[in-house]
């Protein structure tokens, strides 16, 4: 059965709305400090701000679709996309307190695949039910 949505502004929903606002936000201090960045993290600056141009553009997605997706989509994408985060943040640290110095890049490197990953699957997603759907499929008595 399709989820209504009846309310489109709700917890969730500023959940969303606030997810993609920070990856937007993040993008930007990693486009704008690449170098800096970089140097502190061992990531090259093509791939900081690759990664800050992917961040810009899931960011920018995820808010885009908040209107047309369920909040369940959401809430499932946002947490495969975090417990990734979380994965990709321990295997850098992992790596830099074995001495390698590709923390930093793998974790970067998440960074750059998985918002541009969450945006194609919330794109690909089925559209949320809207009430005014429900009414024009219940034919009037």
């Amino acid at each position: 059965m399709a989820q209504v949505v009846a309310r489109w502004v709700t917890r969730r929903t500023v959940g969303a709305i606030a997810d993609g606002a920070f990856k937007m936000l993040l993008a930007t201090v990693y486009i704008a400090g690449a170098g800096p960045l970089g140097r502190l993290l061992g990531a090259p600056v093509w791939l900081m701000v690759s990664s800050g141009v992917a961040l810009l553009i899931g960011g920018g997605i995820a808010i885009g679709y908040t209107r047309s997706r369920s909040m369940r989509t959401y809430t499932q994408l946002m947490v495969a996309y975090d417990g990734g985060w979380v994965l990709a943040a321990l295997a850098g640290l992992l790596m830099a307190w074995q001495g390698s110095s590709a923390g930093g890049e793998v974790w970067i490197g998440y960074q750059t695949a998985a918002p541009v990953a969450f945006a194609a699957l919330l794109a690909a997603a089925t559209p949320a039910q809207t009430t005014s759907d429900i009414h024009a499929e219940v034919p009037a008595r």
